[in-house]
């Protein structure tokens, strides 16, 4: 009994605007502003414990037509984050850093260089990294 597969859906792109605190599986197409090293570990230093790996994060502002965020890359997603490329982010979702947003790819999503070649000029002066967040517990 052989059974057809399901066709995969389309991804639905999202715009940096339409991002909320607590969200993820969002699929967005967006331009490299800056990139900022915050931390470099292991490689060329000594050991540290068994599974000793190099580990790496940057922040990169990252943007688009409607506005601009601060992404977190890690690892062998620093390498993509070059100033000026634009990247297709898949699966990504929103962490909060000290009450603000942060865009983030984990395993489950993929950091790639987008494939048809984009032009975006992106608006820098709507910063929702800047926008702080309280969470308020609502009795009921």
């Amino acid at each position: 009994m052989a059974e057809a597969t399901p066709a995969l859906r389309k991804p639905v792109f999202t715009k940096v605007n339409e991002l909320r605190p607590g969200t993820s599986g969002h699929s967005l197409n967006v331009k490299v502003v800056n990139t900022k090293m915050v931390l470099q570990r292991g490689g060329g230093g000594r050991p540290m414990g068994p599974q000793a790996r190099q580990m790496r994060i940057a922040e990169c502002l990252v943007g688009d037509e409607t506005g601009i965020i601060i992404f977190t890359a890690r690892n062998d997603q620093v390498d993509l984050m070059k100033e000026g490329s634009v990247l297709t982010l898949r699966n990504a979702k929103i962490d909060m850093y000290k009450g603000s947003m942060r865009l983030a790819v984990d395993r489950w999503g993929r950091v790639d260089v987008a494939e048809e070649p984009t032009d975006i000029t992106v608006k820098d002066d709507n910063n929702l990294s800047l926008i702080e967040y309280e969470l308020v517990s609502v009795e009921a």
